[in-house]
């Protein structure tokens, strides 16, 4: 039996946050964007590029592989999360990622422009370990925390986040920006050291949780049809949520608003470095305004939904992110930049906290199979990943403005908000009749 609340498991839950979101600022969000774009914008090509004999926009092909990515770990998750919950052994996932991950970004320190494609796949891999590092992580929140501690523990993981990742961008800051007190005359070699310290960084804080988390009781089953299994759990969760209509609603609102949150958050270092031209620099300050904003933004959002509710305060949350996207395709300077910068900070730590924290306060409480049901949440987010980023990359290509991408996420906005205002009706109507 898991002990729930208990101060020193919700600590090492955390440092899983403070762990892997260095990959999410360095790798998705500030120097490696800013370094892939730089390296290959050529005299000679522009912003086209060869990866495998065909010919992509640099800006593009990167989303799409990022796409991909997401891709095939929306088919894996269903697998593996079946194989955690029979065998009790998430915490062996947990580890099995976050050394695919971190070494993967290691790998990033020899990536180079005729090294593209070796590139491109270590930027794969990363992602795929952070995305099933994430997925088991979450499934341990109702183990750990009661229902009424849950939006605070959520806020308290992604708060160690922010500090950590904010943490090694500022020693990264100091190699990109002062090489020469390190005696580094090759321009690419500061980038390429902050993709190794990722891979250190997030493996070396990982062994807190792994050394802290409880293990749960581990049974063996037999591995016959395992892939039919994992689906077939899948299949379980989406009959039952047929049961559960705050969760169908908030599970459809999910999908559609993560497309936007998700496709900004991986997209806006590119979208920025292309119409912009902010440099590695004036970037990664940026991302660090939308980092230290984002900590008592998810805080914030936590008060809120005590007083107010958790889906009150999401529908004020997408509002604010359908204005972010208007704001996107308007911007005209890095000014204007850094005050949007400012608003994204603000709402997107308490958009994934709260976003977190409401489907596991929605779970039903008798319920043994977490992570089949976070598995199925994980499932959703990446799809709406995987249609996001594709729809942002295509709509760059066939139109030739990028701009054009960032206004088209809003319709992804509005069609959420709309799912948003049936959940809050349906709950208003089971609270007149309770």
């Amino acid at each position: 039996m898991i002990e729930k609340n208990n101060k020193k498991t919700i600590r090492s839950w955390a440092f899983f946050d403070w762990a892997n979101s260095a990959y999410n600022l360095v790798i998705t969000s500030t120097i490696f964007p800013a370094y892939y774009t730089i390296i290959t914008t050529t005299k000679e090509f522009g912003d086209k590029v060869s990866f495998f004999g065909h010919t992509f926009t640099n800006t593009a092909l990167s989303n799409y592989a990022l796409s991909f990515a997401y891709l095939v770990m929306v088919i894996a998750l269903p697998v593996l999360s079946s194989i955690a919950d029979n065998r009790g052994n998430k915490k062996f996932f947990m580890k099995f990622f976050t050394y695919m991950g971190g070494i993967a970004c290691a790998g990033l320190f020899f990536f180079k422009l005729e090294t593209l494609e070796t590139g491109i796949i270590c930027f794969m891999l990363a992602a795929m370990g952070y995305i099933g590092g994430v997925l088991f992580n979450n499934s341990y929140l109702p183990q750990i925390a009661t229902e009424d501690q849950q939006d605070r523990v959520s806020a308290q993981g992604f708060s160690y986040g922010y500090v950590g990742s904010v943490l090694l961008q500022l020693i990264c800051f100091l190699f990109v920006l002062k090489p020469e007190w390190f005696g580094i005359s090759d321009a690419s070699l500061p980038a390429r050291i902050s993709f190794l310290l990722v891979g250190i960084w997030w493996i070396g804080f990982a062994q807190i949780p792994f050394a802290n988390l409880p293990s749960e009781k581990k049974t063996y089953v037999s591995d016959k049809n395992i892939i039919e299994e994992g689906f077939r759990e899948l299949k379980k969760v989406w009959l039952k949520l047929k049961q559960m209509p705050r969760l169908k609603y908030f599970l459809t609102s999910f999908f559609f608003y993560s497309m936007g949150v998700q496709t900004i958050m991986l997209a806006a270092a590119g979208f920025a470095e292309k119409t912009l031209k902010l440099g590695t620099a004036k970037l990664i300050a940026i991302i660090l305004i939308i980092q230290l904003v984002a900590i008592p933004g998810s805080m914030l959002m936590s008060r809120l939904s005590t007083k107010m509710g958790n889906v009150k305060v999401l529908i004020f949350v997408v509002i604010i992110w359908i204005g972010v996207c208007v704001g996107g395709y308007y911007i005209q300077n890095e000014y204007q930049f850094y005050a949007l910068a400012a608003v994204v900070g603000l709402v997107m730590g308490g958009i994934q906290s709260l976003s977190r924290s409401t489907y596991s306060k929605f779970l039903p409480s008798d319920s043994n199979d977490t992570t089949s049901f976070f598995s199925f949440y994980d499932v959703t987010e990446k799809l709406a990943i995987v249609i996001g980023l594709f729809s942002f990359a295509y709509i760059e290509e066939v139109t030739g403005n990028i701009r054009y991408s960032i206004f088209a996420l809003a319709g992804f906005f509005i069609i959420g908000m709309i799912f948003l205002f049936i959940l809050h009706k349906i709950e208003k109507k089971a609270i007149a009749n309770a």
